[in-house]
């Protein structure tokens, strides 16, 4: 699985103004709503599910990474979302950094395998601390969808 089958362009936040998990996980909710990939109807239940889901332990999976998702019934495919925080949030990581990349994903229930295959292709390319470095220092929208692109075209060590 590649970032193309799942990260929806339109909802890529290159410079996160939130500075609370709860409020990284909105943001980056809202911005599925904005480009249209989720129903109004539906966000704030979006948001409590990942809120449940990170009640059970933290989703910042350690070098300034986070990717918090959930299944929702509301969505009929993967969609997910990057988010990029240049001063970094404290999200309970596992080595207690400051995360500044979030991958957030929402999955159909019935698609176990779909979100399992996009957490894999998340965790091998964030293995490359080039990807990671370059992802960190993006500016825009369009270069984290190029460096997303890079990525799935293996031009990456890890790939």
């Amino acid at each position: 699985m590649k970032f193309s089958d799942f990260v929806k362009t339109g909802a890529i936040r290159a410079e996160l103004t939130a500075t609370t998990k709860e409020a990284v996980i909105d943001e980056l909710v809202q911005s599925l709503l904005d480009a249209g990939e989720i129903s109004a109807d539906q966000r704030d239940d979006i948001v409590a599910a990942i809120m449940k889901r990170e009640e059970l332990g933290s989703t910042g999976i350690g070098r300034g990474v986070a990717v918090p998702h959930t299944k929702h019934p509301s969505v009929q495919q993967l969609v997910g979302t990057v988010g990029v925080s240049e001063q970094g949030v404290d999200f309970d990581s596992l080595d207690g950094e400051r995360v500044q990349l979030f991958f957030l994903l929402i999955s159909p229930p019935e698609r176990p395998g779909d979100h399992l295959r996009a957490l894999e292709n998340i965790s091998r390319q964030l293995r490359d601390e080039s990807f990671c470095r370059f992802l960190k220092q993006s500016k825009s929208a369009d270069d984290i969808q190029q460096l997303l692109q890079e990525a799935d075209d293996n031009q990456f060590a890890a790939g």
